[in-house]
Order: C-alpha cells, then structure tokens, then sequence
C-alpha cells in the first residue's frame, strides 16, 4: 500500500473555479497518473482501490469529479 502515498494527494488537488482553466487542471491530472503509472508501476491492490476511489467520487455528483467541471453558475455549451 505504499504507492498509495502518492496516488491519494491527486484527490485532494482543488478543482480551479475559473472554467477556462479546467481543461488545464484536466490535462495535469490526466498527464500525472499517466506517468506515475508508468514509472513507478504501483501494484494491483493500489491501482484497484484509487480506481474505485475516483469512480465512486465521480459517481457521488456531477461536480465533484475531478476530470470534468459542473455547468453550475454559467452556461454551458453543448460542443
């Protein structure tokens, strides 16, 4: 369980309040775990239960995931 230790933090990165820069924020996280996967190769266990964390988050509501933002307070466009 210790590749955790660096796999958990990602969680609790703020998601940044302005929505121009949330591709970026998406882009940082999507490019960390792709790396930390590939250079420290954490172990099966970790990788199912960091898994499971962001699933559930994501699921828990719409704003709360961390790879995309809610369309709360201004209008969103439907791409």
């Amino acid at each position: 369980m210790y590749c955790l230790q660096c796999l958990l933090p990602v969680l609790l990165i703020p998601k940044p309040t302005n929505p121009a820069l949330m591709e970026t924020h998406v882009m940082f996280i999507v490019l960390y775990l792709i790396g930390f996967f590939l250079e420290r190769k954490p172990c099966t266990i970790c990788s199912l239960v960091f898994l499971t964390a962001v699933s559930l988050i994501c699921y828990s509501g719409v704003g709360n995931c961390i790879f995309w933002g809610s369309c709360e307070g201004h209008h969103c466009e439907n791409g």
